[in-house]
This record gives structure tokens, sequence and C-alpha cells, in this order.
């Protein structure tokens, strides 16, 4: 049962990065203390009042917290990932109590169990209360906080959509642990999940075997929508290692947002029939939507880059199924309209390409230097 939360505002608003930081205290049923924390909100959050979005929870806030919103900043404005919402948990003093394991066994001590409730059912609770969250949810921890996020994968229910554990202290035990959590159950959750762990050339011979084995042993898993991150981090110390981690753990784990890469296209498209491609595409946006609370319509280049399989394979037979499928996710593009009408064109019915080349045309904006060359369309089928 849920614990009930007093919020109590310590501070008023402050500004990072031109948005907002919320600092707060929430005075703990479980922890029978109050503990200070930090909220981000995008700077969308106040003129969006529809918008959700992703959640973070990032543990060790007094230096992990500052970098995880800088990149969080950066990868939007990038569109390499949406605009999240950040929590930061201060542990500067506490983190022996919050997070240090038992060394002999690997669990979790009293204190620390007493930790990870507060996480899971007070300020996850109080945040999904106040704040407009998305479905997708990510904790981050460094060192013996990276232990305590991959705990939570033993959830019945599973409480984080992403687990990333940077520079990660774990025990002994946890590949025996991680097997005890049964991480195939993941792939009957209708969601989609990350798991990331990086290795590094900074850490001790002991630790970096341990961090293999463990890395050898989950590369067996193959969930399709349990997403497993084995990195290696090569750097100068461990500090540098830190925010080289971050950020490539924020690719990975926001690959599906970003824009259709080279990789992915010959990964996961490139073969498909022109139906199955179609079905990639509306599907992805339609996940972004649900997961990150981003309606973006389609990006124009996500277009392009399946375009030559709806063209060129089974005669363009597709172009129209194409066509419908972007309206149907954007209504205001004119490439819609524009594939309908290249459908109707090649089957020589030249009043209905005319009639969809006129349709697109009107949503173009006539500064748009495309909007002359597509009005070509029509001159050239006679339909001044």
């Amino acid at each position: 049962m849920l614990k009930n939360v007093l919020i109590i505002f310590l501070f008023s608003c402050s500004t990072i990065f031109g948005q907002q930081i919320l600092e707060k205290s929430i005075e703990s049923d479980f922890l029978e203390t109050t503990r200070d924390i930090k909220i981000y909100l995008p700077k969308s959050y106040e003129t969006d009042s529809v918008k959700n979005y992703p959640l973070a929870i990032v543990l060790d806030a007094e230096f992990l917290f500052d970098s995880y919103v800088g990149n969080a900043v950066l990868f939007a404005a990038k569109d390499k990932a949406p605009e999240q919402i950040v929590v930061g948990i201060n542990m500067a003093e506490t983190r022996q109590g919050d997070t240090y394991f038992n060394r002999n066994t690997g669990k979790l001590t009293g204190k620390n169990r007493q930790f990870y409730e507060f996480i899971r059912d007070e300020v996850t609770f109080y945040m999904e209360g106040n704040y407009r969250i998305s479905p997708f949810t990510t904790i981050v921890g460094t060192g013996t906080s990276a232990n305590l996020a991959a705990q939570f994968l033993k959830e019945p229910t599973p409480v984080f959509n992403a687990y990333v554990c940077i520079n990660p202290i774990f025990s002994d035990f946890i590949a025996q642990q991680i097997q005890s959590f049964a991480l195939d159950r993941y792939g009957k959750e209708d969601n989609t999940f990350y798991l990331y762990i990086n290795n590094s050339n900074t850490y001790s011979p002991k630790r970096q075997t341990l961090l293999n084995q463990l890395q050898t042993y989950l590369d067996d898993f193959e969930i399709s929508n349990f997403n497993i991150i084995n990195d290696y981090v090569t750097t100068s110390s461990s500090i540098s290692s830190i925010g080289e981690a971050l950020s490539r753990a924020m690719t990975k784990v926001f690959e599906l947002y970003s824009a259709i890469s080279r990789d992915e296209f010959d990964t996961k498209i490139k073969n498909l029939s022109p139906e199955d491609a179609i079905a990639y595409l509306e599907n992805k946006y339609i996940e972004i939507e649900f997961l990150f609370g981003s309606n973006l319509g389609i990006r124009e280049q996500d277009i392009f880059a399946i375009e030559s399989i709806i063209i060129e394979k089974e005669n363009g037979d597709y172009l129209r199924d194409f066509g419908k499928m972007i309206l149907k996710i954007f209504p205001s593009s004119h490439l819609g309209d524009y594939y309908i009408g290249r459908y109707y064109e090649e089957g020589k019915m030249i009043k209905k390409a005319i009639q969809h080349y006129r349709i697109g045309y009107g949503k173009m904006d006539p500064s748009d230097p495309n909007a002359d060359r597509f009005y070509e369309n029509i001159l050239r089928l006679g339909g001044q």
C-alpha cells in the first residue's frame, strides 16, 4: 500500500539551462526522515499544458544530476531524445546507508531496502500524481547506486523502462541475482525496456573481470522488447568515464525516438517489403507518442528513408498506402498527398492525381523553396 507523502517546498524556483529547477523535500514514511530532491522541468512544460514527459530518477544527484540534465537538454535540442522531467535525489551524507549492500551476501541491508521503497513508492508516486509523466521512466545510478538501480529489475510489475548502471559496483553475486530476476518475463510486457551496464579500463582487474563475466552472461539473453547494452568505456579516469557512459547510455535508451539512422535502416528496414516498411514507420511513431508523450507527426527524413522501398519494390503498388499512413499520423503533411497523387499518376488516373497534388500544394507554405517544384506536378499534368 502506498505511503502518504508530505511535500514541503523549501526554495523558490531557480533556473538552469533556461529551465526550471525546483528544490523540494520529501518527508518519507519509509526512511522516517526528510530527504532533499531536485526536479528539473523542461521549458516547454509551462507553455504546453497537454504534453506528457518521460521521467528520469537520478541517484547521487549532488554530482550526477547536472550532468544528466545537461545531456537531456542537448539530446532534446538535437532531436535525439524527448524532453524529460528529471528528479535528482541527494545522497552525499547518506550514501552508505542508502546503497552499500551486504558484502558477504550481496543482498540489500535494511536501510538499503527502506531507500529502495522510498524511490519505488514515494518518489515515483509523487511525481506521477503531480506532474504530467509519460509511460517511459528511467533510473540512473553510479557505483553502489547503480547496483541498487539494478535491483529494481526483480519487481513483479516493472517500475522502470530503463535501468542505467554507470561505473557500477556490483557484488560478486550479481549474476546469480539477475538470474533469479527471471528477465524472460519482460518479454510478456507490452512495453520497451533497456539495461545499460558499462565496463571500463579505469577499473581494477578484479572489477573488470566481474563485469566482463556479467556482460557475457547477459549477452545470451534474446528478449525482443528488452534491450541489453553491454558497453566498454576507454578513458583516462573514472570521473571522465561517467560523462562518456552517460551520453552513450542516453543514445541507446532513446534510440527509438531518434530519426532513422543508417544502422537502423540497414539492420531493420532495408530488406522489408513495402507493406512491412510502412508498418515499421507507423509503429515507430505510434510508440514515440505513447512512450514519450511526443506527437512529432513524422520527420520528413524518415519518410525519405523508406521512400525507395515503396517506389522500387512491387511496382510502386504501395504508394497510396504509404501516403495514407503519413496522413493518418501527420494530417498536415503535404507528402502524404504527394505519394497518393503519384500512385494515381502512375495508374493513369490523372484527375485524381491532380486533385491530390493540389491538396498537398495547398498545405505548403508559399515561402517553402520546394513549393514551386511541387506545383510543377500540377502544371505537368495539365491541371492549371
